[in-house]
C-alpha cells in the first residue's frame, strides 16, 4: 500500500502538533438559512442550539432574503441548474452579460467579466495583463487570494509597508524602469477592518504612471453614501483600472466574483485567465440571485445605512467594555486577544453563551495577532448586539482581559 502507516504517522503528527498549540480549526454544522439567528452543531456530534452569528459575511443581511431566494428559484426553472460548460464553449447565456453590464453600472467601470469566485478572478488577473516586465507591488497585508494570484505571474514581485504612502511612492520610483507598475491592495482589509487610502493611492498612480488594483470584496455593496465600495469612500470612482470582488459576501452571499475595471484589461482575463476559461460558468440560480440583489441595493441604501449604525453602536460598546480593538470604521471588529489558545477557549465560552464567533489565529493571522473577527450584519437588530455585548462582557470579566492593555495580555497568556 503506497499510503504506509509511517506516511500517516507523520501527517498524524502535524495534526496532532496542531492540537497541542491550539492552533487546530474545528468546523461547526450549521442546520438553518444563513442569518443573524442560526442553528449550530458544535462539536460534531453534540446538540443543535440556536445562536447569534456575529461572524459571517452576510453584511446585508440578503442571503435568506426572500426577493433574493425567490429569483434564485425563477433562474434555476427558467434556465436550469447549471451550465455544464466554460463560458467560451457553451457557458455563456444573456443573464451572464446581464449581470456583467449590470456590475458595471454599480461599480462605475468600463467593463466587467464574471469568475467562478474572487478567489479565482484573483487567481487569472495578474497573469492576463501581466508579463515578466513588469512589476507587481503590492500592500503587505493583502488577502490571501491575491497573493496566489501574485505567485502564478511571471511579473516582479515587490511589497510597501501597510498603508504606507511615503513607502509606496519611493516604490514606484524605484520601478520606474518596467513597462507597466501594478500596485495591488484590498479595498478594505478583512482582518483588521481598516480601508486602502485610495485618494492618495491614485494621486501617486498619477505621478507615477501606474495602475490600481483592488479587492473590494468586504466593500461591495455597503461601504461609500451608496455602497459601490471603497473607491466611493475616497472619492474615486472612475479611477480604479482593476476591481474584484465577490457575490459571496454582501451581495447574496452565494458564490461567483468578477474582474471590473478597464475595458481592454477586462477583455485581456476574457482571452487568457486560465480560472475563467477552465471553470463552469457560474450557475442561472446564482446570476439570477445576484441581480435581484443589485435591484435591492440600487432601489435604496437603507440596509447599507442600517449596517452603519449597527456597526458604529457594536465598536462603541466594545470599546467602552474595555476591550483592545483594531482601529476602523467598518462592520469588521477584530477584537484582539494575542493568543491562539486565548482565542479558541475565548470562543467556545461565548458559545456557552448563545453567541457564535470564531477565534482567528496563524495561519490565518500572525502569531502574535490572534483574535475574535466580529462582523456586523444589517440582520443584526438592536437585541442581537446588546445580548452579544452581554456575553462578551460576561467572558472578558471571566478571563480577566477587560481594561488590560495588549502587553499585560501577552504577559498573562503568552503569545
Amino acid at each position: 500500500m503506497s499510503y504506509s502507516e509511517k506516511t500517516r504517522s507523520a501527517y498524524q503528527s502535524v495534526l496532532q502538533g496542531l492540537q497541542d498549540a491550539g492552533l487546530f480549526k474545528q468546523e461547526r454544522f450549521i442546520h438553518s438559512p444563513q442569518a443573524a439567528d442560526i442553528e449550530v452543531e458544535f462539536p460534531s456530534g453534540a446538540s443543535v442550539r440556536k445562536v447569534i452569528n456575529m461572524c459571517a459575511n452576510n453584511y446585508l443581511g440578503l442571503s435568506s432574503h426572500p426577493d433574493v431566494v425567490k429569483a434564485a428559484h425563477e433562474g434555476m426553472d427558467a434556465r436550469g441548474y447549471g451550465m455544464s460548460s466554460v463560458r467560451f464553449i457553451c457557458g455563456t447565456q444573456d443573464i451572464h452579460r446581464t449581470l456583467e453590464r449590470k456590475v458595471t453600472e454599480f461599480l462605475g467601470t468600463e467593463d466587467t467579466i464574471l469568475f467562478p469566485s474572487c478567489m479565482d478572478a484573483n487567481a487569472g488577473v495578474f497573469e492576463a495583463i501581466l508579463t515578466k516586465d513588469d512589476v507587481m507591488i503590492s500592500d503587505r497585508l493583502v488577502h490571501a487570494s491575491l497573493i496566489d494570484g501574485i505567485r502564478l505571474c511571471s511579473a516582479m514581485q515587490d511589497t510597501y509597508k501597510h498603508a504606507d504612502m511615503a513607502h509606496l511612492e519611493q516604490k514606484l520610483e524605484m520601478h520606474q524602469d518596467r513597462r507597466f507598475r501594478l500596485v495591488i491592495t484590498d479595498g478594505v482589509f478583512s482582518m483588521d477592518g481598516d480601508t486602502a487610502p485610495l485618494d492618495k493611492m491614485v494621486s501617486l498612480a498619477e505621478k507615477y504612471d501606474a495602475m490600481i488594483l483592488i479587492d473590494d470584496s468586504h466593500a461591495s455593496g455597503f461601504i461609500g453614501k451608496t455602497g459601490r465600495g471603497t473607491h466611493e469612500k475616497y472619492g474615486v470612482v472612475g479611477k480604479m483600472d482593476v476591481i474584484t470582488t465577490t457575490f459571496g459576501k454582501a451581495l447574496g452571499g452565494a458564490t461567483g466574483g468578477c474582474v471590473s475595471g478597464r475595458r481592454e484589461l477586462v477583455e485581456m482575463c476574457r482571452q487568457k485567465a486560465r480560472p475563467y476559461l477552465f471553470s463552469n460558468s457560474i450557475a442561472p440560480v446564482v446570476v439570477q440571485g445576484v441581480l435581484k440583489v443589485f435591484d435591492i441595493l440600487m432601489a435604496s441604501t437603507e440596509r447599507r445605512d442600517k449596517l452603519e449604525k449597527n456597526a458604529a453602536y457594536w465598536r462603541k460598546g466594545l470599546q467602552e467594555a474595555g476591550f483592545v480593538l483594531k482601529e476602523g470604521d467598518t462592520p469588521i471588529v477584530p477584537v484582539m486577544l494575542f493568543n491562539a489558545k486565548l482565542a479558541g477557549d475565548f470562543s467556545r465560552a461565548l458559545y456557552d453563551e448563545g453567541i457564535y464567533a470564531v477565534g482567528f489565529f496563524f495561519p490565518v493571522v500572525h502569531k502574535s495577532q490572534s483574535r475574535i473577527r466580529t462582523q456586523i450584519s444589517a440582520g443584526h437588530e438592536m437585541h442581537h448586539l446588546d445580548k452579544a455585548l452581554a456575553a462578551f462582557i460576561k467572558v472578558g470579566k471571566k478571563f480577566e482581559i477587560l481594561g488590560k492593555a495588549k502587553q499585560e495580555i501577552i504577559e498573562r497568556f503568552g503569545m
